[in-house]
Formats: structure tokens, C-alpha cells, sequence
């Protein structure tokens, strides 16, 4: 049984950079990976105690917390910002706008392709941690990662990906 404390400091110090970048990437927004991240922190602090793998513990938090989060439309928040234009601004660098296009297109996958990609790709997780993490059989894995690949493909390659209504804030 684990003690609170310095414990859980010290794996939120170590922990803390790679979960953001998880949080993030599953929600699409820093603010929102933000805000995803402290509400599984506040969880794992409480389950603390009863927790053998932490960082795995907290990536299927993360998981779970973010294909919950807005589930149902009417809880959605109206975004302000939603049909504001955005400001016609050249871009000189084709790296931003490359990396920019492919979170666009992550933040549109389902949920659960999302995870899946995040764990894979973002996290270097094998097939069977990633199973592990999300709860899942590893031939889940395989097919919702070859899903998400190829819709990935497709979104990238058509260029004109809007971001989800309650992710799109500012940057």
C-alpha cells in the first residue's frame, strides 16, 4: 500500500510533462489537457494508496476521462469563439502547418481511435500496454489503430480539418 505524500510528488514531478502531452493530444487544446489532466491527478491522489502502475493508471484515466468528458451534447459549452473567422495570417513555416494538420486531424477520430493513436504513437506503448491501458483485447488495438491510420490519412491528405466545436479554443 502506497503512502501519500512524498510518493505521489515525486511521481507527479517525474510523470507530470509526458501525461500533459497525452492530455493534450487526446483533447486536441493545451487549456482543455490542462484542465483533463488536473481532474485525473485530483483522482489519482485520492486512489493513491490502492495504485500499482501509476503512469498506467494515469493514461487510462486520461483516456476515459476524455471520451467522456463532452459526451453528451446538451453538455456541452457553447464556444464563443466558434464562429468568430480566424485571422488570415501567413504561415512561413510548413513544419507548423504540417504538425498543425495532423492535430486537427487526431483531435477529429473518435475517442477511442484517438486514445489508441495517442498511446501507440504519441507514448511509444506497445500493443499490449496500450491494451492494457485502455481495458481493451489487443486485436481491439490492431483494428482501432489501422481505423484510425487510415481515416488519418485521409484527413491529412484533404488539408481542411476543423477542430471539434468544445476543443476549439485558443492555442
Amino acid at each position: 500500500m502506497r503512502e501519500r505524500g512524498s510518493d505521489f510528488d515525486d511521481f507527479v514531478m517525474s510523470a507530470a510533462s509526458g501525461l500533459l502531452r497525452t492530455s493534450i493530444a487526446l483533447t486536441g487544446d493545451r487549456s482543455s489537457g490542462e484542465d483533463l489532466l488536473q481532474d485525473v491527478l485530483e483522482r489519482l491522489y485520492v486512489a493513491w494508496p490502492r495504485i500499482d502502475d501509476p503512469v498506467a493508471y494515469a493514461r487510462r484515466a486520461l483516456a476515459n476521462a476524455s471520451a467522456n468528458r463532452w459526451r453528451s451534447r446538451s453538455r456541452r459549452p457553447e464556444n464563443p469563439m466558434a464562429n468568430v473567422p480566424e485571422r488570415s495570417v501567413p504561415d512561413h513555416s510548413d513544419t507548423h502547418d504540417e504538425r498543425d494538420r495532423v492535430r486537427r486531424a487526431v483531435a477529429a477520430l473518435p475517442s477511442r481511435q484517438r486514445a489508441v493513436i495517442v498511446l501507440r504513437f504519441l507514448d511509444d506503448l506497445s500493443e499490449s500496454e496500450t491494451a492494457r491501458t485502455l481495458g481493451c483485447s489487443t486485436g481491439t488495438v490492431k483494428s482501432q489503430a489501422a481505423r484510425a491510420l487510415v481515416s488519418l490519412r485521409r484527413l491529412v491528405a484533404e488539408g481542411d480539418v476543423s477542430l471539434p466545436t468544445p476543443d476549439r479554443r485558443s492555442r
